[in-house]
């Protein structure tokens, strides 16, 4: 170091203490808010949604319970009817399904079932017979299988 040189007395160059991480610069506090929003919507989109499919999930639950106790009996006919009829009126409140019966109900239930895999007619005849006749003619397994088709493809 030369003590002449005025040049040689400079320190070195130091560059300014870095901000850190807080806080945040404008841009990140807006990606935040529109994060936040959004997962709001997502959430309560959710929630919509499944308080819309409740009946579904209800309707599941008592064909699982009929299921467990099939039998050959009208009281169990009528009451998958019930079940049925609850959850169409979910679904297709402006048709009344509540007050249909006999064909009419029949035709409503083919009418509302879901493509691929429709019922024949005389099973569905068979099955809403079955509640008001003495002596069943229908099978249990069979309007099983068709009620759990048609309440899992309904579009409400």
């Amino acid at each position: 170091m030369n003590p002449q040189d005025p040049l040689s007395q400079l320190r070195d160059i130091h560059l300014p203490a870095t901000g850190g991480f807080w806080p945040p610069a404008p841009g990140w506090w807006l990606l935040t808010v529109l994060v936040l929003v959004a997962l709001g919507l997502v959430v309560a989109a959710l929630l919509r949604r499944r308080r819309r499919n409740r009946w579904r999930r209800l309707a599941i639950d008592a064909l699982a319970d009929l299921e467990q106790r099939a039998e050959p009996t009208p009281d169990w006919f009528a009451r998958l009817n019930i079940l049925l009829k609850q959850a169409a009126r979910e679904c297709h409140p402006a048709s009344q399904p509540e007050a249909l019966s006999g064909t009419a109900w029949v035709d409503f239930l083919i009418a509302t079932t879901p493509e691929g895999k429709p019922a024949p007619r005389q099973t569905l005849e068979a099955m809403v017979r079955a509640a008001w006749q003495p002596t069943v003619q229908a099978d249990p397994g069979e309007a099983i299988r068709f009620a759990h088709h048609w309440l899992g493809g309904q579009k409400c």
